[in-house]
């Protein structure tokens, strides 16, 4: 489905479901509740999506995106140093606008259905390679490390806001000599 594409009405239902679902969780929101805070009919998001887990499949497209543009930076980077210092800003520079889809994109993780684990992989191959490149003694582990402590970093500025987690940022580009 082509988002730019989408009217008003379809935009305002991906909206409303994106905010309730980040926050209830995805089993928890009826499409009643979707229906009546977006101020249209149940069957419009029917006609428009096919199903509740339709309008959810919409949404974990929109966040691949999400993750896609944001990767892109990082995957075509072929300075080794300016790859990790990218991998670690991108959990800051990720925008507040979109901690919705980031949010919903953590909650999926527990759904069997939409776990991907490989999403990431691109990157931590990636970085993988530039901690090679600066002669790194186990590199694939410091890159998988890199990665771990990112996603729950991401998870914190998510929950708390970024503000307070700047000094993580300070404190990696530090320890890799960034």
């Amino acid at each position: 489905m082509k988002y730019s594409l989408l009217d008003n009405k379809q935009q305002k239902i991906l909206e409303i479901a994106l905010e309730l679902f980040a926050k209830e969780g995805y089993n928890a929101v009826p499409t009643t509740m979707i229906a009546e805070q977006a101020g249209v009919s149940e069957a419009l998001i029917f006609r428009h999506f096919k199903s509740k887990k339709g309008l959810l499949d919409a949404l974990y497209e929109q966040c691949g995106e999400k993750v896609e543009a944001i990767a892109k930076s990082v995957l075509e980077e072929s300075n080794p140093t300016a790859t990790i210092r990218k991998a670690i800003n991108w959990v800051f520079i990720v925008d507040e606008k979109d901690y919705n889809y980031w949010r919903l994109q953590y909650k999926l993780k527990w759904e069997d259905s939409y776990y991907n684990p490989q999403q990431m992989q691109p990157i931590v191959h990636k970085v993988t390679w530039a901690f090679e490149q600066l002669g790194y003694e186990q590199p694939e582990l410091e890159a998988q490390l890199l990665e771990k402590t990112l996603d729950s970093v991401m998870i914190s500025i998510l929950r708390d806001g970024k503000e307070a987690h700047l000094p993580l940022r300070e404190f990696l580009l530090k320890k890799y000599a960034l």
